[in-house]
């Protein structure tokens, strides 16, 4: 066992540990959520990550995201993403895609090879085409609801999306499971209701924000998306450590 995992390995066990430095997981979304996740998952031991993700680190991304800097700005946040995790452990299989999971794109991943299935996507289609296709596949997934317009983190929790309220992603997120007959999805949700931005995209933009390239511009924080993508790692850890086995 690595020293830099002895502390996880004291709450763990070393065959857990174990677990979790041969679990594959792809994570779906490198942003304000999926970022901390990833993190969290290598800080974790996870062995192998595969990143999904095409966008590019930008000045709007600094309020939260973990990967963003005024050195990274520019930068690919997968690529980013990839090489943050090999600082932190150098033993990581790190696979970087630029890629965005839609319908169009869902045949050119294999999601058989992975162990777990993190959503941290931004759009619906997306999230509903992966909650389908891992469903089909009998593939543990997690997918993250809304994280925009909140200033609540410690109103997150784990439920299944039939059990959800409030959060207006899972609402329709529900409609559409049901509609395609999916019996259930684990998620992290916020409880509390959407707060309204106090003030619009086009005075964001004469206030300074003039990178905005997304109508409309949703409100965002530093400790809200963060606590969303650590509650996600959490789940994820802890499912992989009490499996007996791998997936073969």
């Amino acid at each position: 066992m690595p020293d830099q995992f002895e502390r996880t390995g004291m709450l763990f066990g070393r065959e857990a540990l174990n677990r979790l430095f041969a679990a594959r997981v792809a994570v779906f979304g490198v942003g304000g959520v999926g970022g901390h996740c990833i993190e969290a998952l290598c800080r974790t031991g996870v062995g192998t990550l595969a990143l999904f993700d095409n966008d590019r680190v930008c000045l709007s991304n600094l309020n939260r995201q973990i990967i963003a800097t005024h050195r990274t700005i520019g930068r690919y946040k997968v690529d980013a993403m990839r090489d943050r995790i090999l600082e932190i452990n150098p033993a990581a299989r790190v696979t970087a895609f630029r890629i965005f999971y839609l319908p169009e794109t869902a045949g050119e991943i294999d999601l058989t090879a992975y162990d777990y299935i993190v959503d941290a996507v931004d759009t619906i289609t997306a999230k509903v085409a992966l909650a389908c296709r891992a469903s089909a596949m009998g593939i543990p997934i997690i997918s993250a609801m809304g994280a925009a317009n909140k200033l609540d983190p410690a109103a997150f929790t784990v439920a299944d999306i039939y059990e959800t309220a409030v959060c207006p992603v899972a609402r329709i997120m529900r409609r559409e499971l049901r509609k395609r007959g999916v019996s259930g999805l684990k998620v992290v949700y916020s409880r509390e209701p959407a707060q309204k931005p106090l003030f619009s995209p086009d005075e964001a933009d004469s206030a300074g924000a003039s990178d905005a390239k997304r109508r409309p511009l949703p409100a965002s924080c530093a400790f809200v998306p963060a606590a969303a993508g650590l509650i996600l790692a959490g789940q994820v850890v802890r499912d992989l450590a009490r499996m007996n086995e791998g997936r073969p």
